[in-house]
């Protein structure tokens, strides 16, 4: 299946960033990706969005999804994106939608590990989802798994994936810019790609604050196609669960593992 990264830089107006998602997933299409993956904050970023964050949330969460949905049965190619959702409390979800190409929702993920480093406290406006979730989802004849920017860091968040069964896991991100942080994404991006051997294919947010460098690589950590900072741009490449297996033969390393047996996905 090919699988394009769509990279942008999003403002805070949800109809604006839509337009943009709009010709990312037209050249996806014409690329032959059956799937497009979109960053973190593709509804809108926090830090341009006007008024009360609540209030955009519960204004345009619902609106984005079903955009996307639209989108997604349109061009006939599966999406995942990244928006803000309402909760039952005033701080909202950050939470990734995952929608077939017919346009049906096949599921959502909300954020687990919020962005409480680097002098940045996520949880002061966002709250955290549900630390048991699993999310892997069967698109295009492979198992999809799915998570968010600061998720990269927990090694053991990938491994759940890879153990559910994951052939490729999904990164969408807001990578914010800083010393060594470019470093620090290309390094992680690499390691939960060959210590799970799964794909990993990553979709950052650039912009002003944060670094873009989207990629797409494979179950050894190498990197097929990538971006730099390019505010509007595209990569497709065929993810194939043959690789997977191949590499799977001479490095087994899930099946290999001694620690950890006992905990089930």
């Amino acid at each position: 299946m090919k699988i394009s990264v769509g990279q942008l830089s999003p403002s805070g107006d949800m109809a604006e960033n839509l337009q943009v998602v709009r010709r990312l997933v037209a050249r996806a299409k014409d690329s032959g990706a059956e799937l497009v993956l979109f960053p973190e904050e593709t509804m809108f970023t926090v830090r341009k969005v006007e008024g009360n964050l609540t209030t955009a949330v519960e204004r345009d969460w619902s609106t984005f999804v079903q955009q996307l949905s639209l989108l997604a049965a349109e061009f006939g190619v599966a999406i995942v994106a990244g928006g803000y959702e309402p909760s039952e409390d005033p701080q909202p979800y950050n939470t990734l939608v995952t929608i077939d190409g017919s346009g049906a929702i096949l599921g959502t993920y909300r954020k687990i590990h919020l962005y409480d480093a680097f002098s940045y406290q996520e949880s002061n406006r966002i709250k955290s989802g549900d630390a048991s979730a699993v999310p892997v989802f069967d698109i295009g004849g492979l198992k999809v798994g799915i998570m968010t920017c600061y998720d990269i860091r927990f090694p053991e968040m990938a491994r759940r994936l890879a153990l559910a069964g994951a052939d490729v896991v999904l990164v969408a991100a807001a990578w914010f810019k800083g010393d060594h942080k470019i470093d620090h994404w290309e390094t992680l991006l690499k390691a939960r790609a060959v210590e799970n051997t799964v794909w990993v294919a990553a979709a950052g947010t650039s912009s002003t604050n944060t670094v873009g460098h989207s990629a797409i690589l494979d179950p050894l950590g190498i990197p097929v196609d990538f971006l730099g900072e390019e505010t509007e741009a595209l990569v497709t490449v065929d993810v194939t669960r043959r690789r997977v297996e191949e590499v799977r033969q001479f490095l087994p390393v899930l099946a290999n593992r001694r620690i950890g047996t006992d905990i089930n996905a």
